[in-house]
């Protein structure tokens, strides 16, 4: 019999008002993408300070059309044999999108502290085909967004921010995923808040925003207004129901996602505070634990997770603590895919790899993380901790 975790690794947000939300959206009838999402989009919007937000049915869907969108729109140098700037730690479908689109992914290797790209190295790797640089937020960490956007601008490359794992997170004032031309979120269940599957872009770009709406449902021009950025409608309303212009997808979200997002969108405030309260306990418990390297916050952390880098009397035991922990109670995951370069996948992608990538490496074999709550956890962590440390003595 499967018993509950001591230290899970992530919990429901919902309460009685998204179970109402769902009953709402069921005696409507409407189910597909509505009224609902169009709310739940603008008010996404607003909360982080941009001026568009397209809702997707995921977070690796919304990578997905923020690249396709920036590739098809003519305004930007974004062709076949460019390359784009990542970071070597992060989720496959960070990557996947370019390689798809026949751009080449030029990894970069992260800074060991912050988990996030190495942006001295990343500005050493610009080259004469380097076009756009894909930052990432790891697990709720901002980049310098500042520095990033002062590298796009100088550098003339088109900066985008997966920010799946960071909602809520800020760095000197700007809202993580709104530094570049786009960003993206992702709402499923182990994220910051929860629309069952789900994702969303922000844009302040209107003709990105058009084309994003476009390439979600399957490239028509239904849900653009006559006149448009995309393509104007022939003005022949039944004739402009089934009018193709994108190559498009169809990776639209449900009215029940959209109303669900109306209601943990309320939640946001107090679900980051929460985390943030958490992790300054855990900052606090691990300060003296030299066996573990915990996460440098940049800026203000969202915390989607307590990440460690196993070091001293636990480097190379990551089996050991995995082992502690699963007998403990305690669930853990590797930091997102470590180093990504070592998956093989990589056989299928026309990818630019370094020769070295020393810090992707360590958090490759060394590098774990347990969850975050919206709850205080601070017996959780301590158990986390004493595991830890007993584990460090053997």
């Amino acid at each position: 019999m499967n018993r509950e975790p001591a230290y899970p690794l992530a919990t429901t947000t919902w309460d009685d008002a998204e179970y109402a939300a769902l009953q709402d959206v069921i005696a409507s009838g409407r189910f597909t993408n509505g009224p609902r999402v169009r709310e739940f989009e603008s008010a996404f919007a607003a909360h982080f300070g941009a001026q568009f937000a397209v809702m997707v049915n995921s977070g690796s869907s919304a990578n997905l059309i923020a690249v396709a969108a920036a590739v098809l729109d003519p305004r930007f140098d974004l062709s076949r044999g460019d390359e784009v700037l990542v970071p070597a730690v992060s989720w496959p479908t960070t990557y996947y999108p370019f390689s798809q689109y026949g751009l080449k992914p030029r990894f970069v290797d992260i800074d060991l502290d912050t988990l996030n790209v190495d942006l001295d190295l990343l500005e050493a790797a610009i080259g004469p085909r380097t076009r756009a640089i894909m930052a990432v937020n790891l697990l709720g960490n901002p980049n310098d967004l500042v520095r990033l956007r002062t590298i796009a601008e100088t550098h003339g490359l088109v900066l985008l921010e997966d920010n799946c794992e960071s909602l809520g997170a800020v760095h000197d004032g700007i809202n993580a995923g709104t530094a570049g031309l786009a960003g993206t979120f992702s709402s499923f269940f182990s994220h910051h808040i929860a629309t069952m599957e789900g994702g969303l872009i922000v844009t302040d770009d209107e003709q990105l925003y058009q084309e994003m709406l476009s390439l979600r449902s399957h490239g028509w021009t239904r849900e653009l207004p006559d006149r448009n950025h995309v393509h104007d409608k022939s003005g022949d309303a039944w004739d402009d129901l089934f009018r193709f212009v994108l190559p498009g997808y169809n990776v639209r979200p449900l009215e029940m996602e959209g109303a669900l997002g109306l209601e943990q969108l309320k939640k946001v405030p107090a679900l980051v505070q929460g985390r943030r309260e958490n992790a300054a306990y855990f900052q606090e418990r691990f300060a003296d634990i030299d066996a573990v390297r915990i996460q440098r916050e940049t800026g203000q952390s969202s915390w989607f997770g307590f990440s460690m880098i196993l070091e001293g009397p636990l480097s190379g035991r990551r089996a050991d603590v995995v082992r502690a922990f699963t007998e403990a109670g305690i669930e853990s995951r590797p930091i997102v895919a470590g180093n990504f370069t070592r998956n093989p996948v990589m056989a299928h992608l026309d990818a630019l790899v370094p020769e070295a990538l020393p810090a992707a490496d360590r958090v490759h074999t060394d590098g774990l993380f347990v969850g975050n709550h919206h709850y205080p956890v601070h017996g959780g962590l301590d158990l986390v901790a004493e595991t830890i440390e007993r584990v460090a003595l053997r």
